[in-house]
């Protein structure tokens, strides 16, 4: 994976990630441990109505691509773990970032 992409890749960016089970779309949470080997960052979305969130590893030779769809006017906190319960609507206004 490119530097740049990761590098954007923080809290509160809405992120599309192509692995090889398919795709996932989502709004990310955290960032864990960097760039190192174990660093992972965790994708939060919706999937038949129902909040799902994946764990990816940042170095991980699954994923095919990721794609920065929005990033966060401003990111208030490192992990943003508080917008699992709130509403879509109350989301997009404490984070400026559209979640479908």
């Amino acid at each position: 994976m490119e530097k740049e992409i990761i590098n954007k890749i923080k809290a509160g960016t809405k992120v599309r990630v192509f692995d090889d089970i398919g795709r996932f779309e989502g709004v990310v949470l955290g960032r864990k441990h960097g760039n190192e080997s174990g660093g992972t960052f965790t994708v939060r979305g919706t999937v038949a109505g129902v909040g799902v969130e994946k764990i990816y590893p940042v170095n991980s030779p699954n994923i095919k691509k990721i794609e920065i769809m929005s990033e966060p006017k401003k990111p208030s906190r490192a992990k943003i773990y508080y917008i699992r319960s709130l509403s879509k609507k109350k989301t997009r206004k404490k984070i400026g970032v559209t979640i479908k």
